[in-house]
């Protein structure tokens, strides 16, 4: 049966609208993130150079910032801070999360577990103090530093309920084995990465218990340790250079993001 010409027109109206507008607003919504960096140092940038913030030594060059800048996301809160803990996370930075919050990136759990502390042992002090320092700080990992992800982690889920949260890992900081002038001995340089192999599988098992990606550090950063010819960590400070944010934490986090 035929339809009246202009009943025709307008049914061929209707059907090119609901082909062509709604796609194009359904891409438009799917595209845009609001992401929100927390934690410390490692994220912050401490070391990277470049800094927007200097008390909190938040670098352009860290890791959250380029992914950013790579990304373009509808809002990005960069709240990560130098010296955090999970307590100034909790106080300081997780009011940046809220309904509209799509992806967040969190690195916690090394200055709660002495982490300052710890590489000053090791560094100058005896190999007896560094592995004392170890063990303290191992300890605490095991017994308390649990209890606190999980707390964090559900505010986390809670401020962000519809966010993709990836928990991004601390790398080894020493190559082991073999020589390494001016720096530990091969003893301390493995005792250091040992304790580095706790706190992340402490940190990964929360983050999967909580439903959160986990990007890990240790592989991204492998052959660029300190000690290395092509260090991406610095001797000095003990954080990743610009280099290490851009070659190493860049695309471990990027390859955690589902989509990217």
């Amino acid at each position: 049966m035929s339809l009246p010409r202009t009943a025709g027109a307008a049914v061929l109206a209707l059907a090119l609208a609901s082909v062509a507008v709604p796609a194009s607003a359904s891409s438009t919504a799917v595209a845009e993130v609001h992401y929100v960096a927390l934690g410390d140092s490692y994220a912050s940038g401490t070391g990277a150079g470049s800094y927007s913030d200097v008390a909190c030594t938040r670098s352009r060059n860290a890791y959250p910032a380029l992914w950013a800048d790579a990304h373009d996301p509808a809002s990005f809160a960069f709240a990560a801070c130098g010296g955090a803990k999970i307590p100034d996370v909790l106080s300081g930075q997780v009011g940046e999360l809220g309904e509209d919050t799509t992806l967040v990136s969190l690195s916690i759990g090394g200055n709660d577990s002495g982490f300052a502390a710890t590489m000053l042992s090791c560094q100058y002090s005896t190999q007896s103090a560094c592995e004392r320092a170890l063990k303290t700080a191992g300890e605490y990992v095991v017994n308390e530093l649990p209890g606190e992800l999980d707390g964090l982690y559900a505010s986390v889920r809670a401020r962000a309920p519809h966010a993709e949260v990836v928990i991004v890992g601390y790398p080894h900081l020493y190559k082991e084995g073999g020589l390494c002038l001016g720096g530990l001995s091969s003893a301390r340089r493995s005792a250091v990465n040992d304790g580095s192999d706790l706190l992340n599988e402490t940190i990964a098992d929360r983050a999967r218990a909580a439903g959160f990606a986990f990007a890990d550090g240790r592989p991204a950063f492998a052959g660029h340790e300190i000690c290395t010819s092509d260090a991406w960590i610095s001797s000095s400070n003990v954080h990743p250079t610009a280099e290490g944010h851009e070659s190493a934490y860049l695309p471990a986090f990027d390859a955690a993001v589902s989509g990217s």
